[in-house]
């Protein structure tokens, strides 16, 4: 690395950093303004509310707004760089533009890195944290999924419940029932469906009626305090506001396939969640070139016209992301499309404007 992409990089990542930590601080601010009433409602505990909640929001806001901040600290730093002419100087010795980009390109695969371990890795067990305090002591995030609930577990396999009830862990109205094509094989019912704590799908139904029907034969039992494993979870019965923000990206790839498995709905959330996590990190590096490219040209109005254009731009990519979730979960876009989308038309953009860039 030479002298000249040392001073490039450390700009960037100094920038970057500072700018972060002052949106965090006015973000922390403006929570803290908007939910004490809450704090002091439910009498949180001070501590709780300074590590819990705002200490362990910290990598959650970092994430968030990191592409968006990536790009601007590239085009204050750049267009402060153009306006004293020492991108002039630099191309006249003989640098080649995609060459004084290498230390950009460097900087933004730094934190695309670190977005990509913030939010697959770091954020779901910091939320585990935050989701609980947020759980005791400002809204509930667990909520009944209503009656009559219908979850298929398998291939063939349907269980309704008429009711759950998230603190008992219990249901009432329990049926089981499995399916060879359209014929009726095997049937359960219960007046009460217990969720044992063995295991995540170990259960306890009673008083119990198990039907049995092979052909023209048919048995029925009946008994009291059943012991059972089905492929459902206590979870299926009942709704966990935006769970997937505590899952890592290997558990939400598996819960996605589970979804699948019983056909669950409102499983193209959580696919768009999962490929998210993958372009945003990608964004970092596509903005980053972008805001070099547009903010090297030396220009009348300096910072503050490279900056209005830059936060035009960036909001823009803000917009398209989310129109195309809503697209996706919507069912009218794949998830996969719908997270790499504004990726693939900012990525043209910046394409252009490396072409258009000052040589």
């Amino acid at each position: 690395m030479r002298k000249i992409d040392a001073y490039i990089f450390k700009k960037y990542l100094g920038t970057f950093f500072f700018a972060i930590s002052m949106l965090i601080l006015v973000v922390i601010i403006f929570d803290l303004s908007e939910n004490i009433d809450s704090f002091l409602k439910h009498n949180a505990p001070w501590q709780r509310v300074l590590v819990d909640y705002y200490v362990m929001s910290i990598p959650y806001y970092i994430n968030l707004f990191i592409h968006l901040f990536a790009f601007i600290a590239v085009v204050f730093f750049t267009s402060k760089m153009a306006a004293r002419t020492e991108i002039i100087a630099i191309l006249s010795s003989g640098i080649s533009f995609r060459r004084f980009l290498y230390p950009y390109l460097m900087a933004a695969v730094s934190i695309a890195l670190m977005s990509l371990y913030f939010g697959n890795f770091l954020i779901p067990k910091t939320n585990e944290v935050r989701r609980k305090f947020k759980d005791e002591y400002m809204e509930k995030l667990s909520q009944s999924a209503g009656r009559n609930v219908h979850v298929q577990i398998g291939k063939d396999e349907f269980v309704y419940v008429e009711s759950f009830n998230i603190m008992k862990q219990y249901g009432y109205k329990f049926s089981w029932e499995k399916y060879d094509g359209n014929a009726l094989r095997y049937k359960v019912l219960a007046d009460v469906l217990y969720h044992d704590t063995v295991a995540l799908n170990s259960w306890r139904i009673d008083p119990y009626a198990v039907r049995t029907l092979d052909g023209a034969e048919e048995s029925l039992l009946k008994g009291r305090n059943l012991d059972t494993l089905l492929n459902l979870y206590p979870t299926d019965l009942y709704m966990m506001k935006e769970d997937f923000e505590e899952m890592n990206y290997f558990e939400l790839r598996d819960h996605i396939l589970s979804m699948k498995a019983k056909g669950s709905e409102g499983v193209k959330a959580y696919q768009v969640e999962m490929h998210q996590r993958m372009s945003a990190p990608a964004a970092v590096i596509i903005l980053s070139l972008i805001g070099a490219a547009l903010s090297s040209r030396k220009v009348r109005g300096g910072t503050g016209m490279h900056l209005g254009i830059g936060i035009t731009i960036a909001f823009s990519y803000i917009l398209f992301m989310q129109v195309s979730k809503s697209f996706a979960i919507s069912g009218s876009l794949s998830p996969a499309l719908a997270a790499w989308i504004p990726n693939i038309i900012f990525c043209l953009l910046g394409l252009y404007l490396l072409k258009k860039a000052p040589k």
